[in-house]
């Protein structure tokens, strides 16, 4: 594993404001890809490493709007700051409801831009460690067979031991015995806990296993 720093994507169709923005980020310690359209870095789409976009708002060809749909329907996870040179309520409005970190205008002062970046990255790291973590607990459940799969299900949806069993068409014995290895598996102490897994799982919001 390397300790690289963030690497920053600038999109901006003005060479000068690209090398400006460069230049400030270098000298802060961060790693730096330039790009003067937005088809430019669809066509290189960037590595899910940690970092953000700062993106312009108005380009020649597709919009720094445009090209932020582009890249969630292409499933890119990358915090986007924008960059506006003319103050857009509108616009605004809708890149922070489709995700956008922040929206700035230009010209933006160093402190401003490096605090909006420092967000951006800090939210990329918490997303990261999400999908870890939901990564991890889906790892545990792969582990399940399919009938403790479905006894796990049953029993974080409340039911006892004695309904899973009529339910399932087996002995209370039996679902005992499923609880007990399921929640070794799982790794986890308590109803409570079972509970929780299910619900980081989206478990609880699909339908249940039916007899």
């Amino acid at each position: 594993m390397t300790n690289q720093s963030p690497l920053i994507h600038v999109v901006d169709d003005d060479a000068s404001y690209r090398t400006a923005i460069a230049r400030l980020l270098q000298a802060s310690g961060y790693r730096v890809a330039l790009y003067a359209s937005a088809t430019q870095i669809l066509e290189n789409p960037p590595p899910a490493e940690l970092g953000c976009i700062l993106l312009d708002v108005q380009m020649d060809g597709l919009s720094g709007l445009q090209l932020q749909e582009r890249l969630a329907a292409l499933g890119h996870t990358l915090p986007i700051v924008f960059l506006t040179g003319h103050a857009d309520i509108p616009s605004s409005v809708r890149a922070i409801k489709a995700g956008a970190e922040d929206f700035l205008t230009k010209p933006t002062s160093k402190d401003v831009l490096l605090a909006a970046v420092q967000r951006a990255l800090a939210r990329f790291r918490a997303a990261r460690e999400q999908r870890e973590r939901l990564g991890a607990l889906h790892a545990r459940l792969a582990t399940l067979t399919p009938r403790e799969a479905e006894v796990f299900s049953l029993v974080a949806r409340g039911k006892l031991n004695k309904q899973i069993a009529h339910q399932l068409g087996t002995s209370e014995r039996t679902i005992k015995a499923h609880r007990q290895s399921l929640m070794q598996k799982l790794s986890v102490q308590s109803i409570a806990e079972l509970v929780s897994f299910a619900e980081r799982l989206g478990i609880l919001a699909e339908a249940p296993p039916h007899s």
